[in-house]
């Protein structure tokens, strides 16, 4: 089943016919050098197959919509760069302090709006570079978290993308981590062992961030398609 393309200021909604009914709202825009909407393509369908009414959405006005936003059990964010009003900021945080989960990859959650440090905190990491472009890294799951849901039965795996460097909240649940190498026009990285996934919680919400996802080709890569599938779940309320 699929659903007719959003706009600017409206939004479409696909249903299905599961007896779970839950509703995830993507949020997608922003740069449009991150394939956002070819990005978030990737996933809507298995979250219909899972039952959930999605509701596509191009423009950040949703968040001021804070009856809809209570009705909704995760959001899914793929928005790199741009603003975002206070209104819209405080709407998504009181919103998933409530309950709601939030999630997203790559610049679409945490290189979103760099101007606002009170949706970083709600983030919980913010982008600061991606020395030498993009490249081919390793990503290790941490042993702490080999249990856990989100990354259960992964190993090491390889990728060329992007590799973040971020500034991460330490109150962050880390899964997965990448180890940087030596970089002429950033020095003082080598050997920085800095988070690929985490997940959080802001006051009743869950919150789950993966830095992979440069480009739809990232999701070639099953182990980070597996890590972003279930993280949308494990967020969702």
């Amino acid at each position: 089943m699929s659903a007719t393309q959003s706009t600017t200021t409206s939004t479409t909604t696909s249903t299905t016919t599961s007896t779970t009914h839950k509703k995830a709202l993507v949020v997608w825009g922003g740069w449009p050098g991150h394939q956002p909407k070819e990005c978030v393509d990737r996933f809507v369908p298995g979250l219909e197959a899972d039952g959930y009414d999605v509701t596509l959405a191009d423009t950040l006005a949703v968040y001021e919509d804070a009856a809809a936003l209570a009705e909704t059990d995760l959001i899914v964010q793929c928005w790199t760069m741009g603003e975002i009003s206070r209104q819209q900021t405080q709407g998504l945080s009181e919103a998933v302090a409530a309950g709601t989960g939030l999630a997203g990859w790559h610049g679409g959650l945490c290189d979103s709006f760099r101007a606002s440090p009170e949706y970083q905190l709600l983030t919980g990491g913010q982008w600061v570079a991606h020395p030498g472009g993009q490249i081919d890294y390793a990503v290790d799951i941490l042993p702490a978290a080999a249990a856990d849901p989100i990354v259960a039965g992964l190993g090491r795996f390889e990728i060329h993308s992007e590799q973040y460097y971020l500034h991460v909240d330490p109150a962050n649940e880390v899964l997965a981590t990448t180890t940087f190498g030596a970089h002429p026009e950033a020095p003082a990285v080598e050997g920085v062992v800095m988070p690929v996934a985490w997940k959080r919680r802001w006051g009743q919400g869950r919150v789950f961030y993966c830095s992979l996802g440069h480009s739809p080709a990232d999701f070639d890569v099953p182990e980070a398609a597996t890590i972003i599938n279930r993280g949308l779940r494990w967020a969702s309320r």
